[in-house]
């Protein structure tokens, strides 16, 4: 077992290099006492403790498609391995235009070939090639009895399973895929992470999140994971244990607060294609690259209002982002989350914090009041944080001061630790530093008289130069004529109140 002040114990500071001796974890700041930066600026592997903190979060989960997602072994760890995938290879060979609207495309629906067309060489996630016999599929060219002829719309009527008694009817039409040309580069890619799907609709979804942020090993987008993965998830948000010295009424009422929001908030996106779901709720059967993360099997109720694929025979089936609102591509995966139900559908880049805006990491969400949250602003609008040790506090008493929260016992000196109540102090870099540290550290000094300059001293500055507003400080340095509200001239550390004084100084 590693103690958690011997972790990443004089791991070198990226950030600040040889400035800092190593890392050395503050008792309750969780930061470098060195340097003042937090672990994941210092080169620690963080993976181990990263997935062992987000298989805890799930533990004793209600969702069996969570509980899915660890790997128990005493420990719960969350499964978070290196993929390598090639983009585009001969399965994933074909590119899909634009579109204004998606549309279904049941397995029983696709209209033969037109005449003269050529059928494409490879076939979306799901549907069969064209051209050759399947269950529920005649041969190309051989139309379903009962269906439209070619190149027309076919109105499918399924029936929603179980819980539906109205039947459903969903428009269906083909896929318009279009094969990549055969010269188009291999590449190869490993990747830190990738949601829990086939992996053809895997990497469909991470080439659909901004470049910069893809979880590509190596690459700034696989640090901006670990990064959001200790902000968005701080361990001490759900682990008593990691907190600094709770009471037992503490303990128990942060005990409390994860149960409740493990139970009413916390889940994980499901990537699937927006046909697919709507098939799935209308009664049809999805194709191979439905989500695996759903955990549940979607089912239609009588009269639910808003469900995608419940639309009047003969219109299109339109898919749109509920954080933007603009519609889905067709045949591009979206995000959904259990919590917000089916209804709703994210492009892979829009499920953020509304808060943050970041993209939520691994796609873990806290749903609360239509809102989707990062764990950590979840956190923030449930419970004060302590703007000293990032802890939530779940103490009676607390204090407010510069637009933060504090722990009675944690409002100190950034610097040296001690107690600021009562006593004055100084914010440097949004932090509060003891007046005797202020001045040790941050204090400028006058270039008059080469002292400190105190905090409350009343004083002039031009440019980066700093003087006691004091006649003997602030005065020309040809005549000692004081400045204060006159007009002057500045050559270096050098002060004049007229061109005369300063050219029988200079000169």
């Amino acid at each position: 077992m590693t103690l958690g002040h011997e972790f990443g114990a004089g791991a070198a500071c990226l950030k600040c290099k040889d400035k800092c001796e190593g890392f050395e974890l503050h008792f309750w700041r969780k930061i470098c006492r060195n340097c003042k930066c937090g672990l994941t600026e210092h080169d620690v592997s963080m993976n181990s403790e990263e997935n062992k903190k987000v298989g805890k979060l799930f533990e004793d989960t209600k969702y069996t498609g969570l509980i899915a997602k660890l790997k128990t072994d005493g420990v719960p760890s969350y499964q978070s391995k290196m993929v390598t995938i090639t983009l585009p290879s001969s399965a994933m060979a074909y590119t899909i235009p634009p579109s204004t609207a998606s549309t279904v495309v049941p397995p029983s629906a696709h209209p033969a070939a037109s005449s003269g067309a050529t059928p494409p060489t490879s076939t979306p996630q799901g549907h069969p090639p064209q051209g050759h016999p399947s269950q529920g599929h005649p041969p190309q060219g051989h139309p379903p009895q009962g269906h439209p002829p070619q190149g027309l719309p076919a109105a499918t009527n399924i029936s929603p399973v179980k819980a539906s008694k109205v039947p459903v009817s969903i428009n269906a039409t083909s896929a318009n895929v279009v094969p990549v040309p055969k010269d188009v580069p291999m590449k190869s890619v490993t990747l830190e992470w990738i949601p829990p799907v086939e992996k053809k609709l895997a990497a469909l979804y991470i080439e659909l999140l901004p470049p910069e942020k893809r979880p590509v090993a190596g690459t700034e987008g696989a640090a901006y994971r670990r990064q959001q993965m200790a902000r968005q998830l701080p361990e001490h948000d759900q682990d008593p244990s990691k907190c600094h010295e709770l009471s037992p009424a503490e303990v128990k009422k942060m005990q409390q607060f994860v149960r409740k929001y493990k139970d009413e908030a916390l889940g994980v996106g499901d990537v699937m294609l927006p046909e697919d779901v709507a098939l799935v709720q209308a009664g049809g059967k999805a194709g191979a690259g439905a989500g695996a993360g759903a955990g549940a099997v979607l089912v239609l109720v009588a009269g639910a209002v808003g469900i995608p694929g419940a639309l009047p025979a003969g219109q299109q089936q339109n898919f749109s982002c509920h954080q933007c609102m603009k519609p889905m591509r067709q045949g591009e995966p979206a995000v959904y989350a259990e919590r917000a139900g089916y209804d709703k559908m994210w492009h892979p880049a829009c499920f953020v914090c509304c808060t943050c805006s970041e993209l939520l990491v691994d796609m873990i969400y806290f749903y609360k009041k239509g809102q989707m949250y990062c764990g950590r602003h979840y956190g923030d609008s449930e419970k004060p944080r302590c703007g000293g040790c990032d802890e939530l506090i779940f103490s009676n008493e607390y204090t407010q001061a510069e637009g933060h929260n504090w722990h009675l016992k944690h409002f100190c000196c950034f610097d040296c630790d001690c107690i600021l109540a009562g006593e004055m102090y100084v914010m440097e870099n949004d932090k509060p530093v003891c007046t005797p540290c202020y001045m040790r550290n941050y204090a400028v000094k006058c270039s008059a008289c080469q002292k400190a300059l105190q905090p409350e001293a009343q004083r002039v500055s031009y440019g980066d130069h700093h003087w006691h507003a004091e006649p003997q400080c602030f005065k020309c340095s040809g005549c000692d004529k004081c400045l204060i509200g006159q007009r002057f001239m500045a050559v270096n550390n050098f002060l004049f109140c007229s061109v005369e004084c300063k050219k029988k100084t200079m000169t």
